[in-house]
């Protein structure tokens, strides 16, 4: 917007690019006043529609006010009107409204879905945090975009053409994990560690990070914890009543979903091979959690 307004000034100085055309523009602007007889030819129609070209485009008084008008159209189901307010906020440096963009953008929001947008946004999000401390009303925010870009990152986007880059993955989500201690950045390390992607497969130190995020109520981290301890793949001997409760405990807060089909699977398949004493184990272990969870 900034050098938009610049072009248009430096048009209007005597050395300027389109100086002669700005003056060109000027006397025939002059030539419609000078012929009376015209001017006076003009009926109510030709009246409204100049006044409709020549009438100023909807403009914001700063980008904070912009904020708060793209987010008032959002909340009230207005998606054009808000995508303007938000794209001059966001150019106008709003973390806010650069999140929300690429949420929308990213989720396909009243917007159509839009990877390479999306991906901008948080970007830029993450190029502004990686050097200024966040608020603490901006933690959250900043930790997402650091995530959702590590998650574009481990498949690329095409249409950006961003390549897949797993380390830059892996030290996006670290640092999200580490700093921010975000549970959705954890359980993507601890599915690089369990994996092998990017780095050397290590199932102990994904059973650490999946735990940090279970403990905050991740469920995907609560159902793939309590799956590796009821098998013993958490990098010691089995824990059955210990993994079925993180996979009841998942199981509850999963929803119909298809995504979360894969939880309902594995809490089913847990409980199907569990001893009553294991089950038994489980709900007192369960009760005890929730009774001292916060």
């Amino acid at each position: 917007m900034m050098a938009f307004l610049h072009r248009i000034a430096s048009t209007m100085r005597p050395g300027g690019r389109r100086g002669k055309r700005g003056i060109a523009l000027g006397c025939c602007v002059a030539s419609l006043f000078l012929v009376g007889p015209r001017a006076s030819a003009f009926d109510a129609s030709e009246q409204r529609n100049v006044a409709a070209v020549t009438a100023p485009l909807p403009m914001f008084k700063d980008p904070r006010a912009a904020l708060r008008i793209g987010l008032e159209n959002y909340h009230a189901g207005n998606t054009k009107k808000s995508l303007e307010a938000l794209r001059y906020a966001a150019d106008g440096g709003e973390s806010l409204a650069q999140w929300k963009l690429g949420r929308m953008y990213a989720d396909g929001d009243g917007v159509a879905r839009d990877d390479a947008k999306a991906y901008s946004y948080f970007s830029k999000l993450v190029e502004h945090f990686a050097e200024d401390e966040p608020s603490p009303r901006e933690r959250l925010m900043a930790a997402g975009a650091f995530v959702a870009v590590g998650v574009y990152y481990l498949e690329g986007i095409a249409s950006a053409q961003v390549a897949p880059d797993i380390s830059r993955a892996f030290d996006l989500f670290r640092y999200a994990a580490t700093y921010f201690g975000n549970a959705d950045a954890q359980y993507n390390l601890a599915r690089m560690y369990l994996d092998g992607n990017g780095v050397v497969k290590d199932a102990r130190q994904a059973a650490n990070w999946l735990d940090l995020s279970a403990r905050k109520g991740h469920a995907p981290s609560q159902a793939l914890l309590g799956h590796l301890l009821f098998n013993g793949e958490a990098g010691g001997p089995p824990q059955r009543a210990r993994g079925l409760m993180y996979l009841t405990l998942a199981r509850e807060t999963a929803g119909d979903r298809q995504s979360d089909q894969w939880i309902v699977d594995l809490h089913a398949s847990a409980l199907a091979r569990a001893s009553e004493a294991d089950r038994k184990a489980a709900v007192a272990l369960l009760e005890f959690y929730l009774a001292h969870r916060d």
